[in-house]
């Protein structure tokens, strides 16, 4: 614990400490309070006076307890170690406190962020003499099965290598390179370094929103997509699936590490992602998804100011590894939490609140947070991005209220859950009337290169049947479907069809539950077809049950299930076997026969 005294606790209100006889501290300075050391961030100075928010329980703390400042800011560690472990809101290892303390968190608890004793195999990719400036690459340590870790010169540094380890087995602290800056001075750098959680890491220019997010999820990909680097926000009501759908991207998406934030959610919601997460195979390589991912468990009845942190420290990691050249995908579960930590540190500290009593300075916080997103191009000149998907909790479902509207100002894709959708089952439940990604015009030339021109026009052309369909199922409600003309009929058809046979997905099934894009291209061209092709016909005289009856139309329903992810060749008999049926059903009504069994092809 640090011994300099900078004041003395006046007045206890909560995690919110008021302290008198200030001296000798700067604003966002990191102090321990009391004889317990309680982690706290100084974050109101005055003359004399100050305010210290407290990342744990403050019961026992009185006035005159003493408060010892440490000079520095709230940080968290970067280096080898950090893939694969369990943090709280501050950064400390879970798993590590249990082995100090016990099941619970003694309070004043200190222990290191990083394993100050394994050693990691150091593998030096510079040499003494060059001239290394901040963000390059000192060497590397694999981290684990997925992660090369890049041990990189911090920001801010820059200078000649005047010496560098061999190759070898080193700790986090130990001394691997000597930098001698152009001052004069040598610094020693080691395996890891500090950086303060509220300042965004500096990059060299920020890059095109051009590659897409791949989720393998075919509501995301197809209509509503996201960009590397892209902000997300999903917002829905309790019971809709928001960590659900959270926890599928993080399975499935192409990103190289998985960044998770539980954010005020439930202990038992918490619980059952950290037993999860170990279990699940990462599926492009076969191991275990942790070997890739960072998780920060930060539960409703911790101390609601380490709630408030617990993102920063999430981001501040993602763009660590950014730095070294990664995809980073932030799942933050959910903001709303970390809203309403906003809303009670702003109350006991007698601010004036705004609507539905947030801080005037709530919309500041969310853009300063999805801001930090981005696909970047490194201080080393390397391509990396931060994509951050939160997670909304509005109250009762009403996208009406704050965090909701004003997230919305703030982001570029929109994945609205529906309540009618997550109760009918159908998930992911995300509503395709009112979710929107503005990344479709950035990310069309990569799809249309990859699986086709006609994509964009395809998937425009179903989107204005789901709408369409909207507008019939007034009048259906109205006057029953057997009142509408066959055309208007094969509308309510096809969107049933896309909506069951497309957007629905199961997260359980080995072969439904990841689908690769030329799938997704697949199953989205044939049934634009079936529905091209059916128009036509109908408008030449046949009907929805000669359409219904053919037997291609269940091979259509059943594709998702019976067509693997590596041989799309089923496609190509169901769309053959298609083309032929719409050609006998054209020609039987060009000779206005009457359709035969020859149809049922």
């Amino acid at each position: 614990m640090a011994q300099r005294i900078i004041g003395r606790v006046k007045r206890v209100n909560g995690p919110v400490i008021e302290v008198m006889g200030i001296r000798d501290a700067e604003m966002f300075e990191l102090v321990r309070v009391g004889e317990e050391g309680l982690v706290g961030e100084l974050i109101k100075l005055e003359t004399d006076s100050a305010v210290i928010q407290v990342y744990e329980d403050t019961t026992g703390i009185a006035p005159f307890d003493p408060v010892y400042g440490t000079g520095m800011p709230l940080s968290v560690e970067l280096g080898p170690g950090m893939v694969g472990t369990i943090y709280d809101g501050i950064q400390r290892p879970l798993e590590a406190i249990r082995e100090a303390s016990g099941i619970y968190i003694r309070r004043g608890i200190s222990v290191p962020s990083l394993n100050r004793e394994k050693k990691w195999h150091f593998v030096p990719s510079a040499k003494a003499g060059d001239h290394l400036g901040a963000g390059a690459i000192l060497g590397t340590v694999q981290e684990t099965g997925n992660v090369l870790h890049r041990i990189l010169v911090p920001p801010g540094m820059e200078g000649v290598l005047e010496s560098l380890v061999a190759e070898g087995e080193y700790t986090v602290e130990e001394t691997v390179a000597a930098l001698r800056a152009a001052d004069g001075r040598t610094r020693e750098l080691s395996l890891m370094h500090r950086w303060p959680i509220r300042v965004q890491r500096p990059v060299r220019a920020r890059l095109a929103l051009d590659l897409p997010l791949i989720t393998g999820q075919r509501v995301v990909d197809t209509l509503f997509p996201v960009a590397k680097g892209g902000t997300i926000a999903i917002p829905g009501g309790f019971g809709t699936g928001k960590t659900m759908t959270q926890q599928a991207i993080a399975k499935w998406c192409d990103a190289d590490l998985i960044v998770y934030i539980g954010c005020g959610e439930r202990g038992n919601e918490i619980t059952d992602v950290l037993t999860e997460f170990p279990k699940l195979i990462d599926p492009r390589t076969g191991r275990s998804l942790m070997e890739r991912t960072i998780l920060i468990a930060n539960t409703s009845n911790m101390p609601v100011s380490a709630r408030e942190a617990s993102i920063y420290t999430g981001i501040t990691m993602a763009e660590y590894f950014r730095d070294q050249g990664y995809d980073v995908a932030v799942m933050a579960d959910s903001t709303s939490r970390w809203a309403e930590a906003l809303r009670e540190l702003s109350g006991r500290m007698e601010e004036m609140p705004a609507e539905e009593g947030f801080p005037a300075y709530l919309p500041t916080r969310i853009a300063e947070f999805y801001e930090r997103a981005g696909s970047m191009e490194t201080l080393s000149g390397r391509r990396g991005s931060v994509s951050i998907i939160g997670a909304v909790s509005p109250p009762g479902g009403d996208f009406s209220e704050p965090v909701t509207q004003h997230t919305k100002r703030f982001i570029r894709c929109f994945w609205a859950l529906d309540r009618g959708l997550a109760n009918a089952r159908h998930y992911p439940a995300i509503s395709w009337l009112e979710s929107y990604s503005e990344y479709l015009s950035d990310i069309t030339p990569w799809w249309e290169q990859q699986v086709g021109a006609e994509w964009a026009a395809e998937r425009t052309e179903i989107l204005d049947l789901l709408h369409r369909e909207v507008r019939l199922q007034q009048v259906v409600k109205l006057v029953g479907p057997d009142a509408l003309p066959d055309t208007q009929r094969f509308i309510l058809e096809v969107c049933s069809l896309f909506k069951n046979a497309f957007l629905q997905q199961n997260a359980y099934d080995k072969i439904d539950a990841f689908s690769v894009i030329r799938k997704q291209a697949r199953m989205l061209h044939i049934i634009a077809m079936y529905w091209r092709r059916g128009a036509a016909l109908i408008k030449n005289g046949a009907t929805l049950i000669e359409l219904k009856k053919m037997k291609v139309y269940h091979d259509i329903v059943r594709m998702k299930f019976a067509i693997p992810n590596d041989d799309l060749s089923g496609f190509d008999k169901i769309e053959t076997h298609l083309e032929r049926a719409m050609d006998q059903l054209e020609a039987l009504h060009a000779r206005d026969e009457k359709p035969t069994s020859a149809v049922r092809t």
